[in-house]
């Protein structure tokens, strides 16, 4: 049994002089929802049509349940559903009428259509026509034509772009209970970090093409070292104070955050002592969406974080 259902091994896209996606080896378990986390063009959308066979890498090789995408693409693609990048429809059509045309297309039982819509919630909204919907429901009728079938992995690019927060909540809740319930190993892509924190196990967070952290939430924010988080004034003289103690100090917005100091009462102490007003001291540890930003903004990365 293989111990990845997805696994790339230095895959590498170059178009003419410019590599879109450098050496990258993702590893993604059963059963696992996956975030793949980057800023607009860091490679994402490249790197998902190589795992769907829809792109030819220059270098490397993609492995989806044990088997070459390459050599078996077909087969591989029976038991994979997907949303990449904007789905299509037909707006004169209804939402019935088209998940009959997709399941037509893939073979399966028309008892699948009625199961799709109760998943995604559509059910009563099955006979009203695809163009009177709003981007939400439109989103989760691609849910579930990519689940007719009952696919083993979901591959969705960017499956929330363009929705409102309650729309957002919507495909996040559906994806939560196709992993859960329904057994569905899911790789989502997005840049829309608090999401991928709360939905996702595992995260691979790919810049410039390369991949610079793989590992569970829980690693991530492991990664991350505890600060503490000061609002002092005057900032400037409070600054120099840190500074001559030998604190490592980041400034952030009206923040002063000290790296190598885990002590919040005796900073304050020292402070009170020195003439300077306290407004706010704790301890902090960075979020996702911060983690992400520090990885994103690292030059050069040869090699990647991983657990």
């Amino acid at each position: 049994m293989e111990k990845y259902l997805v696994e790339t091994n230095n895959l590498t896209k170059s178009f003419g002089k410019f590599t879109a996606v450098k050496d990258i080896n993702l590893k993604i378990k059963k059963g696992v929802i996956y975030g793949f986390l980057g800023p607009n063009g860091a490679g994402k959308s490249t790197t998902i049509r190589m795992l769907l066979g829809l792109v030819n890498p220059t270098k490397g090789k993609v492995k989806v349940f044990g088997k070459s995408i390459t050599k078996n693409r077909i087969d591989i693609l029976k038991k994979v559903g997907s949303i990449v990048e904007s789905p299509s429809y037909y707006g004169n059509l209804t939402a019935y009428e088209n998940l009959y045309i997709t399941k037509e297309i893939l073979n399966v039982k028309k008892e699948e259509i009625k199961k799709a819509l109760e998943i995604v919630g559509l059910s009563e909204e099955k006979n009203k026509k695809v163009k009177k919907f709003s981007l939400g429901m439109k989103q989760r009728l691609a849910i579930a034509q990519s689940i007719l079938g009952n696919p083993e992995l979901l591959i969705l690019d960017e499956p929330t772009n363009g929705l409102d927060p309650s729309g957002i909540r919507e495909i996040r809740c559906l994806i939560k209970n196709l992993a859960e319930n329904f057994g569905m190993t899911v790789l989502i892509s997005s840049h829309i970090l608090s999401e991928i924190e709360l939905i996702a196990s595992e995260v691979g967070i790919i810049n410039k093409g390369k991949l610079v952290f793989q590992g569970t939430i829980d690693e991530l924010h492991k990664n991350s070292a505890e600060e503490i988080k000061v609002n002092v004034k005057p900032k400037e003289q409070a600054i120099k104070y840190f500074n001559s103690k030998g604190y490592k100090v980041d400034i952030r917005n009206e923040y002063i955050y000290l790296k190598n100091c885990l002590d919040p009462s005796s900073i304050t102490r020292e402070l009170v002592m020195n003439d300077l007003d306290v407004y706010h001291i704790s301890r902090y540890k960075s979020n996702l969406e911060e983690m992400f930003l520090s990885f994103t903004k690292k030059e050069g990365t040869n090699d990647i974080n991983t657990f």
